[in-house]
C-alpha cells in the first residue's frame, strides 16, 4: 500500500449512501478494532451513521488514491443540526439558549473525520475536512474530539476551531471537548 500525497477527494450524495455504507463501515471497523467498548462497536456506529446520513443536508467525502475506483484513504461527514437539535444538550455546563438555538441553517455538525493508518500524517484528515466544509452556507461548524486526545484537539484549533466545554453524548461515550469555528459563507 503506497502513500500518497494527494487523493482525489469524491463527494457522496444521500442518495449513494447506501451503496457507500459498506465501505464507511470497512474504515470504521479498521481504525476502531483494538477499542473493545461498546461504544466503539461497528453496530453502534452504524446505527449513529443511518441517523445522521438521514438528517437533511447530510454530506460526505470519501477520499480514494488515484480515480475513483481507487483505495479509500477516509472520509468526512456531517449534516446543518435540524431545528431543536439535541447536540448542545449535554454540555457539563450549559450553553446560552441564543447560542445553542438551532434551525437547521445555522451550524453544520461534522460528525466523523476518519483517515486510514498509511494516509495518517499526510494531510489527508485536512483536505477531507475542507472539503466537506468548502461552500456551506451555516454560519458556523461544530465537531467533538474524544477530551483524551489533547494532540486532536490541537490540531482542530489550528483549523480555526476553539474548545467551549465538554459534554459526553451518550452514556458510554467518551467526554468530548466541544469545539466550534466560523465558516466564511455563513
Amino acid at each position: 500500500m503506497s502513500v500518497v500525497s494527494e487523493s482525489l477527494l469524491q463527494l457522496v450524495r444521500v442518495d449513494r449512501y447506501r451503496e457507500d455504507r459498506g465501505l464507511l463501515l470497512d474504515v470504521y471497523r479498521e481504525i476502531y478494532a483494538d477499542e473493545g467498548q461498546a461504544f466503539y462497536d461497528v453496530d453502534r456506529f452504524a446505527e449513529r451513521a443511518d441517523t445522521y446520513a438521514s438528517l437533511d443536508g447530510w454530506a460526505a467525502v470519501l477520499g480514494r488514491t488515484g480515480d475513483s475506483g481507487g483505495e479509500a484513504t477516509g472520509y468526512a461527514f456531517g449534516a446543518p443540526l435540524p431545528t431543536g437539535s439535541a447536540w448542545w444538550n449535554a454540555a457539563a455546563d450549559p450553553l446560552p439558549d441564543d447560542f445553542t438555538r438551532e434551525d437547521g441553517r445555522r451550524t453544520f455538525a461534522v460528525f466523523e473525520v476518519m483517515v486510514r493508518r498509511p494516509w495518517r500524517g499526510t494531510g489527508e484528515a485536512h483536505r477531507l475536512h475542507e472539503r466537506l466544509l468548502h461552500g456551506r452556507p451555516e454560519q458556523r461548524a461544530t465537531l467533538l474530539v474524544d477530551a483524551s486526545h489533547p494532540g486532536v484537539r490541537r490540531r482542530y484549533e489550528q483549523w480555526g476551531y476553539r474548545a467551549l466545554g465538554h459534554q459526553r453524548p451518550f452514556a458510554d461515550a467518551p467526554v468530548y471537548t466541544m469545539m466550534l469555528r466560523a465558516l466564511p459563507h455563513g
